[in-house]
């Protein structure tokens, strides 16, 4: 197959003609029609995440088509429409029994390998690690079961690869961590591609006013498409005045969607009483955020981690389908540009440059 592989984190990536071996028992051999281009690949290429295993082909965020299933496959089969899920579940710990299965116990040992600690690529009779047990940025793919939710036929596979991460990242932060109720105030920092998602997350729950905050102009312009009531500039002014101003009180929900230490401090700073900030975006690897402890009590303020917004995959991805398809959730418009596999690394100058809302790479 062709792939995308990055042999040394911050260096371009080179398309290779990599070997992929068969599924083995309970995996499953994905074509890959199209990959979103995400802020987590490129901070695991420019080094801003350490410990990332190389040579690795990277993408977390695809959608394709089943082309053949190893042993011991039961609820997926040849021919199926799939989105690709990162966070493979085992549907019989703990977290996965009580309904949240992004926390599976059993999903080690990760670091680019599948669910038995191997890896099913090779470049010269090397191994190939795996990012997010997807790695989507060629033109196959074996993941484990859990990680292929079969969805309807009619769902335009270009579009439907981007409710593999941000779409289903930014929603679920909203409906599923936060449980965000009609007419609640939320502010959203950072308006890329899963920032965008939280914004429309709190269009669909009936959220007001839903205050986009960013740096970047194109960025703010692109969230009140989405649905934001509010924009402001935080290199115009300070983002906690600003929403504190328009909400009168402070926002009732917050949620980071940066990688920034500082945005996570604002977004806590900007809370109203009885307020919760939910942070999605990770700083880059060793840093860490100071907040003052009498604005959890005083306040009784709160902040919360959301990892894949609290994603229950098999019922999450097919509902995101059913409200595209009805025009509720909107994905076209998250489309700033398409690239070809050849033409990665344009995409992540551009993503790194904040050029895009969402690019995708159409195989």
């Amino acid at each position: 197959m062709r792939a995308a592989v990055l042999h040394r984190q911050r260096e371009p990536m080179t398309i290779e003609e990599v070997e992929l071996d068969p599924p083995k028992e309970g995996e499953v051999l994905v074509k890959i029609v199209a990959s979103g281009v995400c802020h987590s690949c490129l901070h695991a290429a420019d080094g801003s995440w350490a410990n990332v295993q190389t040579p690795i082909v990277l993408g977390d965020e695809g959608a394709g088509v089943v082309e053949a299933v190893g042993p011991g496959i039961r609820n997926v089969q040849p021919g199926d429409h799939v989105i690709l899920s990162w966070a493979p579940n085992c549907g019989r710990c703990r977290y996965c029994a009580i309904g949240r299965p992004v926390l599976c116990e059993r999903r080690a040992p990760g670091a680019g390998v599948l669910l038995d600690g191997t890896t099913r690529m090779r470049l010269r009779g090397q191994p190939v690690y795996h990012y997010g047990y997807v790695a989507t940025f060629a033109t196959y793919s074996v993941v484990p079961e859990s990680s292929a939710i079969p969805i309807r036929k009619d769902m335009p596979l270009e579009k439907a690869a981007l409710i593999g991460c941000s779409v289903m990242t930014g929603t679920g932060a909203v409906l599923n961590t936060a449980k965000v109720p009609a007419g609640a105030s939320m502010a959203v920092f950072g308006a890329g591609g899963i920032g965008l998602n939280v914004v429309q997350g709190g269009r669909i729950a009936g959220a007001h006013p839903i205050i986009a905050v960013d740096v970047r102009a194109n960025k703010l312009e692109y969230a009140q498409g989405l649905g934001a009531t509010h924009a402001v500039d935080a290199s115009r002014e300070d983002p906690i005045e600003a929403i504190k101003r328009i909400t009168g009180r402070g926002a009732d929900y917050s949620f980071v969607a940066v990688g920034d230490t500082r945005a996570i401090q604002q977004a806590f700073e900007c809370l109203a009483p009885g307020g919760l900030c939910v942070v999605i975006g990770l700083p880059p690897t060793g840093e860490t955020v100071t907040l003052d402890p009498r604005r959890f009590v005083g306040g009784e303020r709160a902040i919360v981690g959301s990892s894949y917004g609290s994603a229950r995959t098999w019922a999450d991805f097919p509902r995101m389908v059913d409200l595209y398809m009805a025009g509720i959730l909107k994905i076209d418009e998250l489309i700033t540009r398409r690239y070809a596999l050849d033409e990665v690394n344009e995409a992540f100058r551009a993503l790194a440059a904040g050029e895009v809302a969402r690019s995708i790479l159409v195989m």
